[in-house]
């Protein structure tokens, strides 16, 4: 979870999560909400222990893959994760909306993208709860759902944005009918869509 939970004085990297660090996630537990610390980063049910370092980008779930890859936790396990920006490597000279000098190197720089009007976005996820025969420690995790970006988010040299959800839809989401997965689809097209401003991230 790296040293934030061993200092008391807040920084700026502390707004963020990282891959592999662990974040509230609120999901419905026997037919109540209830928010557990999940690591951001799913490791699928019944997949071997290395599966992390086989499969490092499983922080995102690409919506387009849904009932592939994520097919055990899409209709079953949903959750929900509460941020207020969403941060994003990309190239410099994408981000400065330019090509590539000649002889200049490919340098990547982290963006950070923020609702023009601050507010709290409630991101789309799903979660797996990992058991494992040989006595290795019970794992819970999630993944945040992405699609292709809004035109901003693009323009700005990302090709993936997170999906955050109505909250008319909360309870829909988290409690998934896996027979009905046109309604679930429903629920992320119908997304909150606010516009995207980016900076460089502190």
């Amino acid at each position: 979870m790296g040293q934030g939970h061993r200092r008391t004085n807040l920084i700026d990297e502390d707004e963020r999560i990282f891959p592999g660090w662990y974040a509230p996630v609120l999901i419905v537990e026997n037919g109540r909400r209830v928010v557990k610390p999940m690591r951001y980063q799913c490791r699928l049910a019944g997949k071997s222990a290395d599966y992390d370092r086989l499969y490092p980008g499983t922080y995102n779930a690409r919506r387009d893959n849904l009932e592939g890859f994520w097919g055990g936790t899409f209709g079953y396990t949903h959750g929900i994760t509460v941020v207020s920006a969403f941060y994003e490597n990309v190239s410099r000279h994408k981000a400065e909306g330019r090509e590539l000098a000649p002889g200049e190197k490919d340098e990547s720089v982290v963006l950070e993208f923020r609702p023009s009007e601050p507010q709290d976005m409630l991101v789309a996820c799903l979660w797996s709860h990992w058991r494992d025969r040989n006595n290795e420690p019970e794992l819970q995790s999630f993944a945040a759902i992405t699609d292709d970006p809004p035109p901003e988010v693009a323009a700005a040299g990302h090709d993936r944005c997170i999906i955050p959800i109505k909250p008319e839809y909360v309870d829909s989401w988290l409690s998934p009918d896996p027979k009905n997965l046109a309604a679930l689809y429903a629920i992320l097209d119908d997304r909150f869509r606010p516009y995207y401003e980016h900076s460089l991230a502190a």
